[in-house]
């Protein structure tokens, strides 16, 4: 653990002076909280966001689908805190390696730490990380064209993929493997991915879900999307989509009243002709055991176990194995069974949750332990990965809802160097300013306008580096 500063203050004195900041992260979370504290603090507040990578807005850039544009409209609000005199971005800059917790907690009053959840949970089962199985994360990166992720190599040339998990993340994946080039350019897909996507030969995608059709994560404006997708069907086993006696007893007492519709639609699709070239085949009730290998060491096939759910303590409805098991042949799987954050130096961190220990956001020492001084969490590296991007607002309110009350307390950490100048002359390397990716931006916008289509993604960083010199000189 690294140096923890602890100052205890008996007046209010910090109340009425400048306020630093620091933000680690820069996605939708780490805006919100900007944005509180400028709400709340006005122009009292000067924030430093810190960004490893040279673009903002984490998942809304690289995460959201690129046929979901509405969504990523969101990054409007976020121009606006940005455009605050109080502001400042430091892309390409990670915590860790160009800056560390020392450097900022002699630099800011209060860290803010919103690194999101990074990285995938495991399956634990035989077979995992055999050639031609990915993780969610790595797909939808790709795509998204997120520079950390452009040069992975996904093999399009089977017909067969199973994807594991039911959520909102694997109906991504099953309807970016389902349009047409036609659909995709509409989007702000990444160039090379759109080619490769548009040359695909898959023609089968299985989505495996534990638990039945009431149960499934998905929204039920995702699960519409795949029934509207030109050349997919959406389908399901006949004997999959029946409610269990045990959830039929729920929708009786009205316990899950929202799950009626979602059960409908999925009556609708186990009854569907297939029509189309591609079909999307809902599972439920199976939960993955093995990936097993061909004589390439290649995927070949995933083995499944049929389950049966049980009402549990707690009352909620749990999948438990049977003896049934089922072999489903595959070229591809990608897993999407959830999130977790990772760990940042010497920040403390919670490794059976994959968050940093918190209480309402100020960070504790450990797991039930006390606040560190001047630390705070905020997003999916504050409670895991859960929620959708309006739910950051929220948790961000909380997190600088406790912050205030530190500020004015006087309990805050007391930097030795206080210039805005300072942490500027600690990195030496060059960084990217919030108006120089402002350029990169419209550079996006103004290629992709041409081609009728959102933007034209830029997925190099020497890409960004030329686009900026380019505006220098011009």
């Amino acid at each position: 653990m690294g140096i923890i500063r602890y100052c205890i203050y008996t007046s209010h004195a910090m109340s009425l002076e400048k306020i630093k900041v620091a933000i680690v992260g820069s996605g939708p979370a780490a805006f919100y909280a900007a944005g509180h504290l400028q709400k709340k603090l006005g122009d009292r507040v000067f924030i430093d966001m810190f960004e490893k990578l040279p673009t903002p807005h984490g998942l809304v850039r690289s995460g959201v689908a690129p046929d979901h544009q509405k969504i990523k409209s969101v990054a409007r609000v976020y121009d606006k805190i940005a455009s605050s005199p109080g502001f400042r971005f430091f892309g390409l800059v990670e915590f860790g390696k160009h800056v560390t917790l020392d450097n900022l907690q002699s630099r800011y009053h209060q860290i803010v730490f919103a690194t999101g959840a990074q990285t995938d949970r495991k399956m634990e089962i035989p077979g995992e990380n055999i050639t031609g199985s990915h993780t969610a994360t790595e797909f939808v990166a790709w795509y998204n064209a997120h520079l950390e992720y452009t040069d992975l190599d996904f093999d399009f040339s089977g017909k067969r993929v199973v994807i594991v998990g039911v959520g909102n993340v694997a109906v991504d994946v099953a309807r970016i493997l389902s349009l047409t080039r036609g659909e995709m350019e509409k989007t702000d897909i990444a160039d090379y991915a759109l080619e490769k996507l548009a040359a695909s030969r898959i023609k089968e995608i299985q989505m495996l879900g534990r638990r039945g059709p009431a149960q499934a994560a998905f929204t039920n404006p995702e699960l519409r999307e795949l029934e509207n997708l030109e050349d997919a069907d959406l389908l399901v086993l006949p004997d999959e989509a029946q409610p269990d006696p045990l959830t039929l007893e729920d929708l009786e007492s009205g316990v899950n009243k929202a799950a009626g519709m979602k059960i409908e639609m999925i009556r609708k699709a186990s009854e569907r002709v297939p029509s189309k070239s591609k079909k999307i085949i809902i599972r439920f009730l199976v939960s993955p055991i093995e990936i097993t290998a061909g004589k390439d060491n290649r995927v070949k096939s995933v083995k499944i176990v049929k389950n049966r759910l049980y009402r549990s303590d707690d009352g909620s409805l749990r999948p438990s194995p049977t003896d049934k098991i089922e072999e489903i042949p595959a070229d591809l799987v990608f897993r999407s069974v959830g999130y977790r954050g990772i760990v940042l130096q010497d920040v403390p961190f919670d490794k059976n949750s994959g968050v940093i220990p918190n209480e309402r956001g100020r960070v504790l020492d450990k797991t039930g332990g006390n606040p560190i001084q001047g630390l705070y969490t905020t997003g999916w590296i504050k409670r895991g990965a859960t929620g959708v991007i309006g739910t950051n607002k929220t948790d961000s309110g909380e997190t600088v809802k406790c912050m205030i009350e530190d500020i004015e307390r006087g309990n805050t950490l007391h930097p030795e160097f206080t210039s805005p100048e300072s942490i500027k002359q600690l990195l030496e390397e060059k960084h990217i300013s919030y108006n120089e990716w402002l350029r990169v931006d419209s550079f996006e916008k103004e290629k992709g306008e041409k081609l009728g289509r959102p933007r034209i993604k830029v997925s190099r960083l020497e890409e960004i580096i030329g686009i900026l010199e380019k505006s220098r000189m011009g």
